[in-house]
């Protein structure tokens, strides 16, 4: 019985959580809109290529992609 109390209350707060989150950063009921850097293709080719032509100081080449925060070795340079 307690089982059945806790796993409905769990599910209950999440869809609650879910949809409060949904109507305040999607639907945006306070105001606001979506900030240019982050809908902006041309401002993030400049940042990425800012990041490529970051200068390092020891180790192999590598590209740097903090969207994904994965780095590749370059093999050729």
């Amino acid at each position: 019985m307690a089982t059945k109390c806790i796993i409905g209350a769990l599910v209950g707060s999440l869809g609650i959580a879910y949809v409060c989150d949904t109507i305040v950063s999607d639907k945006k009921i306070f105001g606001g809109t979506v900030c240019k850097t982050a809908t902006d293709k041309e401002w993030f080719q400049a940042t990425d290529a800012k990041f490529q032509a970051w200068p390092r100081t020891a180790g192999p080449p590598v590209i740097m992609n903090p969207i994904s925060r994965q780095n590749f070795i370059v093999k050729h340079p």
